[in-house]
């Protein structure tokens, strides 16, 4: 990384003074990244959670029609982040991606703004919203910048980066709720022209915020070529020499030694060699005919080879965030069909149940500062690890929890159905016309909290996880990889609920999911996603022994 130089001072507190400005420097950097990815999230929720309603409402969109619209936005708003993060790793660098990104998104504000307060006509809005699938996707690459101000050399600075994930998620959460509470309050209750103008001046204020902050990075990692290319360069020469032997010393392969420790890619470390997917080691055996006509499609060094491993081994990880995130999903689907059929109201308010998802959010708020001030502490003094525990024990651990919420969610449907059998409610239109059944809906806030203590341990570690095993010259990447793994379990959630409700309703039965689930087996669905849970906790333990981690050779 190019980091600024620091001058040789022998007079005594130099060396603090340094650190001390180093420390403010790099505090001062986060506050601008961290203040710069809520106002992001604020004006992002703000069109994301009252979206189908604008397609209902303004563009007269059917139901089905509107559903299908956000779900493909989403679904664009998911691939669109490894676009920036490949150009941030490949070609621009991370800060440069930044802020032309961040430019996408104001120009993609303001059309939705005069789209929606000039009533122009569908295609000016829906222009609007795909740029801002391209110009939202910022997460991996801001995440990475504002980790690579942090001197991973340096065994206090590795703790406080650390520490960084947990506020990056918190500063997510934090945007999600005042966006889609406050935000969508204002488009519901005065205007969409107001609704979606307060966003874009939001949008304007991150690229403000981020400009101003320029001073203060002082960590930029160079971008360092395409890494495709150099994916498939290895996989090209080791094929081309499948018929020859790898040498069982490891220093006899290949590599561009360098004194700083640094290799042949641009800013990145040299990685030490792992004996894991031995074939591909092959790549970086020097022939005869290497020397003679050298070629990066024949001879690779052991860092290019180490690279392509280092996300081999990263995707058997990524696979088991897929259940994780399709159980996670049920909170803004199953969760929601539960709480329609109980009673909503608090005195004279009635609470719809898309509104208890505030409960994961405030349980987020909570647990982010738990874990950092509580949990590492005491982990650190049990484990002697400076990040407390490791983050493999750590994604482990939310995927328990997660079996938990699950777990929590079965239970209160059992105790739902005992409720509808003892008033015999079964063909009640619950949630409908007022006919609730006689039990509160804030029997569902416990099953919230717990899902939202789940995404603290699993999601943080999985940020946290995938950036620290990445290559150098790919952390915005693998980031922007670890992100698809949340929009693949959605998908899956989806197949599996249309599976479970046409598997069990055959031969004239309800099935677990029907229509009125007063009618169906929920609890059943629960139990078995909890049981998923579990089988993918016990193949997470198998891939957590196998997973080696990456070694710089400094």
């Amino acid at each position: 990384m190019e980091v600024e130089a620091v001058e040789s001072n022998t007079l005594p507190g130099a060396a603090d003074r340094r650190t001390s400005k180093r420390d403010r420097r790099v505090f001062l950097a986060c506050v601008f990244i961290l203040a710069n990815n809520c106002f992001q999230y604020t004006a992002y929720f703000a069109v994301s959670t009252n979206l189908v309603n604008y397609l209902k409402d303004r563009l007269h969109v059917g139901s089905k029609a509107a559903a299908n619209g956000v779900t493909n936005w989403l679904g664009t708003s998911s691939i669109t982040p490894l676009v920036a993060a490949f150009l941030a790793d490949a070609f621009l660098g991370r800060y440069w991606t930044i802020a032309l990104f961040l430019l996408i998104s104001v120009v993609a504000y303001v059309v939705l703004t005069v789209s929606a307060a000039a009533a122009l006509e569908s295609a000016a809005f829906y222009a609007g919203l795909y740029l801002l699938a391209l110009g939202g996707a910022l997460q991996p690459v801001l995440m990475s910048f504002g980790a690579d101000q942090f001197d991973e050399a340096d065994e206090a600075e590795r703790g406080r980066q650390s520490s960084f994930f947990n506020w990056f998620y918190l500063s997510i959460n934090v945007g999600s709720l005042i966006g889609g509470t406050v935000l969508v309050s204002v488009q519901s209750s005065v205007s969409w022209g107001l609704g979606y103008g307060i966003p874009a001046l939001l949008s304007v204020v991150t690229v403000a915020v981020f400009l101003a902050g320029t001073a203060a990075y002082q960590r930029h990692q160079p971008p360092g070529g395409s890494p495709l290319t150099r994916v498939a360069q290895v996989v090209v020469a080791a094929v081309r020499k499948c018929s020859v032997e790898a040498p069982e010393d490891a220093s006899e392969l290949h590599e561009c030694e360098a004194d700083d420790g640094m290799s042949a890619i641009q800013g990145s470390r040299r990685l030490e060699h792992t004996d894991q997917f031995r074939f591909l080691d092959k790549a970086a055996v020097e022939t005869a005919a290497d020397k003679a006509r050298p070629s990066p499609w024949r001879l690779c060094t052991v860092t290019q080879v180490e690279e392509l491993k280092c996300v081999l081994r990263l995707l058997p990880v990524w696979a088991s965030g897929i259940i994780f995130a399709a159980a996670y999903t049920q909170m803004t689907t199953t969760f929601i069909l539960q709480g329609d059929t109980l009673d909503p109201y608090v005195g004279g308010f009635r609470v719809p149940a898309a509104v208890l998802s505030v409960f994961d959010t405030l349980s987020v708020m909570l647990w982010v500062p738990l874990y950092d001030r509580l949990i590492v502490p005491l982990a650190r003094r049990a484990t002697g690890r400076d990040r407390g525990l490791s983050q493999l024990a750590r994604m482990g651990v939310g995927l328990v929890v997660l079996t938990a919420a699950m777990l929590a969610a079965g239970t209160l449907e059992v105790e739902r159905r005992r409720v509808i059998a003892r008033r015999g409610m079964y063909d009640t239109n619950t949630g409908a016309d007022g006919a609730y059944l006689p039990m509160s809906i804030f029997w569902q806030v416990p099953q919230y909290v717990v899902v939202g203590a789940s995404e603290v341990f699993t999601f943080i570690g999985q940020m946290e996880f995938f950036y620290d095993q990445a290559p150098d010259a790919m952390r915005s990447l693998c980031s922007g990889l670890s992100m698809t793994s949340f929009a693949l379990g959605n998908y899956v959630s989806s197949a599996l609920v249309t599976v479970v409700a046409r598997a069990t309703a055959r031969g004239g039965r309800d099935g677990w999911i029907p229509d009125d689930i007063n009618r169906g087996h929920l609890d059943n669905f629960f139990w078995l996603l909890a049981m998923l849970c579990i089988g993918n906790f016990g193949v997470y333990l198998l891939i957590a022994r196998w997973y080696t981690y990456k070694k710089t050779v400094d």
